[in-house]
């Protein structure tokens, strides 16, 4: 079974599946992850062509970018059908919507066998989120911003703060078992500064990126959650410093947990692109 490259995305651009000029434009964007969703973007009388239109557009692929197809969840009568068509396909990942019980998620990676990004969308999900993540198959977790709010009964105006602890529960669930931790999408299309405030905000919690619904947030988001210049000096300048064991560098202590996340940061800067490997 493959699993997650150590670098993850930045950003991760879903798109509706029915949408076949989304998908040829996408294939021009910056985005370092593409999504194609057969669940919440397609109506319900397109979901048989959606799900053909996917299989095929993995099959061309998206250059050197990954792509990752969304099934309808369990219980959905489109369920079946999208596992199996695309564990047949080309697609490097699968993503699999409201995940609540790790039985449940292993039940469906055994049947699409593809490496199987998770969104955490519901009070249960996130309850669970651990043991979810543990899964060998679990190679990242995505937090369902939308649902959960509307899950936990939270306006939808009500500050960012009002998921934190949601939040961080899935970031936690995601470093504890090596797995990505992707934040959920922004809706204000128009609001430039307000994704930045909030991609900022996430990478704050520790989420490696954050998934978008437009190409007009790929800029912002990759800003946001790549290292910035004098991020990138300090690393280098740290690793030159370092010489092993506890040691002073520009006026506070370092060891050698802080070279190794210099050199994860400068990965990072050197290696964008996104490959299955193993965990």
């Amino acid at each position: 079974m493959s699993t997650v490259h150590p670098i993850a995305p930045r950003t991760a651009l879903f798109l509706p599946a029915s949408n076949a000029r989304a998908i040829e434009k996408a294939r021009t964007l910056d985005a370092d992850m593409v999504l194609l969703d057969l669940e919440d973007a397609v109506r319900e009388e397109a979901k048989d062509d959606a799900r053909a239109a996917a299989v095929s557009a993995v099959g061309q692929g998206f250059g050197a970018r990954p792509c990752a197809i969304r099934v309808n969840g369990l219980g959905h009568s489109a369920h079946n059908a999208d596992v199996a068509a695309i564990a047949e396909s080309k697609a490097d990942f699968a993503i699999l919507p409201k995940a609540e019980s790790a039985q449940s998620v292993a039940l469906v990676a055994s049947a699409l066998q593809k490496p199987l990004l998770v969104m955490i969308e519901t009070p249960l999900g996130v309850l669970n989120a651990a043991d979810i993540a543990a899964l060998p198959e679990v190679v990242g977790v995505i937090a369902g911003t939308n649902d959960l709010r509307a899950e936990l009964h939270i306006p939808d105006n009500a500050p960012r703060d009002a998921i934190g602890v949601a939040l961080q529960t899935i970031v936690l669930a995601a470093r504890a078992h090596g797995c990505w931790a992707l934040d959920g999408v922004f809706n204000a299309l128009g609001d430039a500064e307000g994704l930045e405030r909030e991609c900022l905000a996430g990478r704050a919690l520790g989420f490696d990126g954050k998934t978008l619904i437009h190409p007009n947030q790929i800029a912002v988001a990759a800003r946001a959650f790549g290292p910035t210049d004098a991020e990138i000096e300090e690393a280098r300048a740290l690793i030159e410093a370092a010489s092993g064991g506890a040691e002073r560098f520009r006026d506070r202590m370092i060891e050698a947990m802080h070279v190794e996340r210099a050199r994860a940061l400068l990965a990072r800067v050197d290696g964008q692109a996104v490959l299955p490997c193993s965990r």
